[in-house]
C-alpha cells in the first residue's frame, strides 16, 4: 500500500532499519535508491527487512549519487547476498535517456528479482507496454507523478500500479510557512485506480548531496486532520535565529521548543509517536543529537502517522 521513497544516505538507511518491523506489519514497502559507493549499510537494511518479514524495492540504475553512472555494484549485492529472496525487488528507474530495449534488457538482467518498474520521465509507454506485453499482469508499476500523468498511467492499466507524489515544496530553511498542505493521496489513491500510494517523506524529490552550514533550523512534521476529510498537512518548525551559520545546536533547541508548544497547545493534530516522544525527551535534557538524527526522526513520525491512520 505505502511506498515510502528513500534515498539510501546513512540516516534514511538506518530508519527503515529501526521501523523494519513497523513496515512489514503493515506491509509498506519503501523504495530505496541508493547514493552511496558503499553498500554496507545497504546490505544491512536489506537483512533488516527480510528478517522482519517484510518488503522492499532496490533501485538497480540510480540516478543520483555515486552509482549512477553503472549500478553493476547493486546488482551484485542483490545476486549474491539476496537471490531466491522473493521480498526484494529489483527497482528499473526509467528516465527521459532510456530506450525501450534498455529497459527491457535491464527487466530480463533483474527477471529473477521481482522486477518493478519505477517510472520517472520516460517518454515511450505506449511502445514499452507493447514490449512488455503478457507480463504486465503480473508486474507492479510505480509512478513518481509529476513524470507520469493520467494518461501515460493508463498504458498499464493490467498491472499493480502505485502513485507517489512529492508532498514536500522545498525552499529555504528561513522560508518555510508554519504550516501547508502536503498531500491526500493516502485518502484518495484508490480513486485514482491505483493499488497503492507514496511519497518522498519530508525529504522531497530535489536531491542534493550535503546540505551547507544551515543558517535556520527546521524540524518538518506531518499530521493528519481528522476535520478536514483526513488530508495530511505539515508543520515547519523554524529557529528565530536565521542570519548566522553557526550555532546549530542553538537554532535546533529554539525550533523545538516552538514544536513542543505546539503540542502542548492541545491543537496541533500531531499524533504522539515514539518519534515525538523522542522529541520531548531531547527538549527536556536540551540536548541537540544532529541535523540528520532530527530528519530521522521526522521520518519515523511520518511512517508512524501513516501506520496509525490505516493501523
Amino acid at each position: 500500500m505505502y511506498h515510502p521513497y528513500f534515498r539510501g544516505k546513512q540516516f534514511e538507511l538506518i530508519t527503515i532499519r529501526e521501523m523494519a518491523e513497523l513496515l512489514a506489519k503493515m506491509n509498506f514497502v519503501p523504495v530505496i535508491e541508493p547514493v552511496r559507493e558503499s553498500l554496507g549499510g545497504l546490505k544491512k537494511t536489506l537483512s533488516a527487512v527480510c528478517a522482519a518479514g517484510g518488503r522492499a524495492i532496490v533501485i538497480v540504475n540510480p540516478y543520483h549519487g555515486d552509482h549512477q553512472e553503472d549500478g553493476t555494484n547493486i546488482t551484485c549485492l542483490l545476486q549474491e547476498d539476496f537471490t531466491g529472496v522473493g521480498n526484494i525487488s529489483a527497482g528499473i528507474l526509467l528516465r527521459n535517456d532510456m530506450k525501450v530495449e534498455e529497459v527491457m534488457a535491464c527487466y530480463g538482467q533483474h527477471a529473477s528479482h521481482n522486477p518493478v518498474l519505477v517510472h520517472a520521465g520516460f517518454t515511450a509507454p505506449k511502445a514499452l507496454a507493447a514490449a512488455l506485453d503478457d507480463s504486465i499482469p503480473g508486474l507492479t508499476n510505480v509512478f513518481v507523478e509529476d513524470h507520469a500523468k493520467l494518461l501515460y498511467r493508463k498504458h498499464f492499466d493490467q498491472s499493480t500500479r502505485i502513485l507517489v507524489r512529492d508532498g514536500f515544496k522545498r525552499q529555504r530553511n528561513a522560508d518555510y510557512p508554519e504550516m501547508e498542505e502536503f498531500s491526500d493521496l493516502h485518502v484518495t489513491y484508490g480513486d485514482l485506480g491505483m493499488a497503492g500510494f507514496g511519497d518522498f517523506l519530508m525529504v522531497g524529490d530535489a536531491y542534493t548531496e550535503g546540505g551547507g552550514p544551515a543558517y535556520a533550523v527546521a524540524i518538518h512534521l506531518t499530521f493528519i486532520d481528522p476535520d478536514k476529510d483526513d488530508v495530511m498537512y505539515i508543520y515547519h518548525f523554524v529557529s528565530d535565529t536565521k542570519d548566522t551559520p553557526t550555532d546549530p545546536a542553538g537554532k535546533f533547541a529554539q525550533a523545538l521548543a516552538k514544536l513542543i508548544a505546539k503540542l502542548d497547545s492541545g491543537t496541533s493534530h500531531i499524533l504522539e509517536t515514539e518519534a515525538i516522544e523522542e522529541f520531548r525527551v531531547l527538549h527536556a535534557k536540551g540536548h541537540f543529537p544532529g541535523l540528520g538524527y532530527v530528519k530521522k526522526l521526522s521520518m519515523k513520525h511520518h511512517i508512524e502517522t501513516l501506520a496509525h491512520h490505516f493501523g
